[in-house]
């Protein structure tokens, strides 16, 4: 089954109001920078998809990529580890202003929330944030002489991901430290839509190297030289970016 798409319009025609996107990357690697701008287009030219939850590691910087999306005004609630990162002049300037919500997760138990909505697991325990707001409301459990608090999946209906290398049948390779959230989003999304640095034909891909494997991808599109979001902030990009 061929899962390629032609165009990055069309590998998000199917996100609509008040879904669940799951953003992959860490600050900018593995940031899927052009599948968010086409989403921001697709906005700009029909007015949706708005009132998104967005999970994501952090909250965006500058005025490009997830930023870009949030100061679009699509974002009604942000998922995320760091808020507070680089240039989240955007986000701060929205959250002081009530006009987006945030959920904050400690990064390991946002990291494992999502691959427990990827493996189906709808909750577990972990010691981190005892005793902090953050478990406010939430059950606690002793093991061991510990106590533990739960925390329940968290499933998206879109990932947008980045990866290195794809297949036709959606198999993956990241690079580097651009793997990072990636992988978990693919499996905890109902839709899984990746932009590849390269699509290599059909039985290309080592299968000892294959990170995602294809039944968790639904879509992919090749962006052959994509954008670095720490390159789009020095040169102080804004999107829509100039030519």
């Amino acid at each position: 089954m061929d899962k390629t798409v032609a165009d990055l319009a069309t590998a998000v025609a199917g996100i609509e109001d008040g879904m669940t996107v799951m953003i992959g990357g860490f600050g900018g690697a593995g940031a899927p920078i052009e599948l968010i701008h086409a989403l921001i287009d697709r906005f700009r030219a029909t007015g949706h998809p708005k009132g998104l939850i967005v999970v994501n590691n952090n909250a965006g910087n500058g005025h490009i990529g997830l930023a870009a999306l949030i100061e679009a005004g699509m974002v009604a609630k942000l998922i995320c580890s760091f808020p507070r990162s680089a240039d989240p002049v955007v986000f701060t300037e929205m959250y002081l202003a009530g006009k987006i919500d945030l959920e904050l997760v400690p990064q390991g138990t946002l990291a494992e929330r999502i691959r427990a909505g990827g493996a189906g697991i709808p909750a577990f325990y972990t010691p981190t944030s005892y005793g902090t707001d953050l478990a406010k409301g939430k059950h606690v459990e002793e093991f061991d002489g510990r106590p533990y608090v739960r925390e329940r999946w968290l499933k998206a209906d879109y990932a947008l991901v980045k990866a290195e290398s794809a297949d036709p049948y959606g198999n993956l390779t990241y690079r580097a430290a651009a793997r990072n959230f990636n992988p978990l989003m693919c499996m905890a999304a109902r839709v899984a839509v990746v932009q590849a640095s390269r699509i290599v034909a059909a039985g290309d891909l080592d299968p000892e190297g294959i990170v995602t494997p294809g039944i968790f991808v639904q879509k992919v599109v090749q962006v052959a030289n994509p954008h670095q979001e720490e390159d789009l902030n020095r040169a102080h990009a804004t999107y829509p970016l100039e030519a």
